[in-house]
């Protein structure tokens, strides 16, 4: 009898249990978990502050920046939001739209290009293709990253978008999206026309995003190559040798692209990369190349001499365990979305720290990528970016029977 009374007494705690965890099931969120270790922003930092435009440079150009190229933090400014014709410099956003469409599914590297009369008439640096000449998308970005080729941008424009014309809506587009305030763009090749301009800025922020795709650093440090031009039957050798020098010259310098044209000036856009860190020099208006490529150089070796920048995650690198009561699989594992670094003075780098949270309402079902938390990061006590945390795998809803399964589990 007693046995009987105690399995009676069981079954109704139980039963009333499932009613409560009833209620939670549908409505309970998932509680916040705080971890703290150190990480750094993945944003844009802004406009520089007193101690970055005081950094004792006076250089020889007209516009100039030096940007951390991971957190695209702002080392030193001069008239860094001064707008000015870029020359070939343009060349980046042309390059980096191509390599997005080719990440987003809409093109690939293999892909046939043929040139158009158009693309075979612009002047300058070139590659002297000829009308209804095909090659890989793939060679003719080879061609614009070493050689500059004018030829090259207005095909590739041209097979992406139909037009060189809606090409150059989607830069201007592009750079609206990426906040380059002080761009407008009318050509994919820098070649001189009216209304055509840019910031050095401004060209910071498209080179950090153009450095992340993995193609380009075979291209930028390409020193010399040969690719097969010519109709069929009529094709020969032609010699692309790197327009910048600075890979050659400059310990660690690895892209990205030089420009002139005689109302531009001398123009650069430049990385090299020292230990974890890697730096963004961009100059514009230098009346000589040579001047160009020391002032360039002046900017990375006082990037590297007063900073570093520590890697505290890599690009998938587990952060954090996440149990989730209502998920098939029962966890997973919060992951760094990017490469999370710090970017310090040179010996504070004890001083960067994140808070990483993880959302309080994670919504099931999950797909692999998708954002369950965030790293705040912090600098002693300043605030200083953030980025986020995503699932390292899909999670499906469980059944209503298998939560409280679960449930019950937990109790004994």
């Amino acid at each position: 009898m007693r046995k009987n009374i105690k399995k009676l007494i069981c079954l109704a705690c139980i039963l009333s249990l499932c009613g409560i965890m009833g209620v939670k099931y549908f409505s309970n969120p998932q509680e916040p978990v705080t971890l703290e270790t150190v990480s750094a922003s993945l944003e844009d930092q802004g406009a520089p502050s007193e101690e970055q435009k005081n950094a004792n440079l006076k250089l020889n150009v007209k516009a100039a920046v030096l940007i951390d190229a991971d957190t695209g933090k702002v080392l030193f400014q001069q008239d860094a939001h001064k707008e000015l014709p870029p020359a070939s410099v343009t060349k980046v956003m042309t390059m980096l739209l191509a390599l997005e469409a080719v990440e987003d599914g809409k093109v690939k590297l293999s892909d046939k290009v043929t040139v158009s009369e158009r693309a075979a008439s612009m002047g300058g640096s070139q590659m002297y293709m000829e009308i209804g000449e095909v090659h890989t998308l793939e060679e003719m970005l080879e061609g614009i990253a070493i050689v500059s080729a004018n030829d090259a941008c207005v095909a590739v424009s041209e097979y992406i978008a139909g037009s060189e014309e809606v090409f150059v809506e989607k830069m201007n587009q592009r750079a609206k999206e990426l906040g380059m305030r002080d761009t407008h763009f009318v050509n994919t090749n820098g070649l001189p026309v009216a209304e055509h301009y840019t910031s050095a800025y401004d060209i910071g922020l498209m080179s950090r995003l153009l450095l992340k795709h993995q193609h380009t650093q075979k291209w930028f440090n390409t020193w010399q190559t040969t690719i097969k031009v010519g109709l069929p039957g009529k094709e020969k050798d032609f010699g692309l040798t790197n327009t910048n020098k600075l890979i050659k010259q400059y310990p660690g310098a690895n892209g990205i692209k030089t420009g002139f044209t005689q109302d531009a000036g001398f123009c650069l856009s430049a990385s090299a990369t020292k230990e974890d860190t890697t730096l963004i020099a961009v100059v514009l208006g230098a009346q000589t190349s040579k001047i160009r490529f020391e002032e360039v150089s002046k900017l990375l070796n006082y990037g590297f001499a007063n900073y570093s920048s520590v890697t505290l995650a890599d690009k998938g690198q587990k952060i954090k365990k996440v149990t989730l009561d209502k998920g098939e699989p029962y966890t997973i594992n919060a992951v760094a979305k990017e490469k999370a670094t710090a970017f310090v003075k040179k010996g504070e780098e004890k001083t960067a720290k994140f808070k990483a949270s993880i959302d309080k309402n994670i919504k099931l079902p999950l797909k692999k990528g998708a954002k369950v938390g965030t790293l705040n990061v912090y600098c002693g006590k300043e605030k200083v970016g953030s980025c986020e945390l995503v699932s390292d795998r899909k999670v499906e809803k469980v059944s209503f029977v298998t939560y409280y399964i679960r449930k019950i589990k937990n109790l004994f």
